[in-house]
């Protein structure tokens, strides 16, 4: 089969991902996730409600590419710099249990293989490789010009040159003024605009 991820942006890939996981009843977003933060490095906790379908289809994606990865490996992935005020920022790690909830609910709907053996971590399952695979995602949609919007967009110029005729008000702005002084050579002189 072709590997549908490489010929796509992540952000779309990822994003097609996320809805189709949210109609699968294995995943699901525990009540705890919408009052944590996702890493102490975060100030607060994220503003997405679909960010729990959004770091599972991230992780999917990682364990797709990089073949055996653990806890601990995507704990660095989705880590970030920590502000601390007047000192110089810090990296910290990600939250382990918001990984490990997920890469446990991947588990269950059969996605995610766990390896103890030679290699320590988990990696995607034939069936999780074809799920990756048979994910569509729509192409966004080019913007034609259709006769309507040509018009509009010369009597937009038009009004903007001043060729609508009508009179063009003049601003009513602090900073705009009719009559100016300029200083030109240590003289006063009056400008008009």
């Amino acid at each position: 089969m072709p590997k549908i991820i490489h010929e796509h942006e992540p952000g779309m890939f990822n994003t097609a991902l996320a809805e189709e996981l949210e109609k699968i009843q294995e995943f699901k977003a525990p009540d705890w996730s919408f009052f944590v933060k996702s890493g102490s490095g975060k100030q607060r906790m994220p503003y997405d409600d679909d960010f729990w379908y959004k770091r599972a289809a991230s992780i999917l994606r990682q364990l797709y590419i990089k073949g055996v990865v653990g806890v601990g490996r995507l704990k660095t992935r989705y880590g970030s710099r920590k502000k601390r005020g007047v000192r110089p920022s810090k990296f910290k790690k990600s939250s382990g249990k918001i990984i490990r909830t997920i890469l446990q609910q991947a588990e269950k709907a059969g996605f995610v293989e766990r390896l103890e053996k030679i290699q320590h971590g988990r990696r995607l399952t034939k069936k999780g490789k074809e799920f990756l695979d048979s994910i569509k995602i729509s192409k966004p949609e080019v913007f034609k010009e259709d006769n309507n919007s040509i018009k509009l967009n010369e009597k937009s110029k038009e009004i903007k040159q001043g060729k609508s005729g009508e009179k063009e008000k003049p601003a009513k702005d602090a900073g705009i003024v009719e009559n100016r002084l300029e200083v030109v050579n240590g003289k006063k002189t009056q400008q008009k605009e």
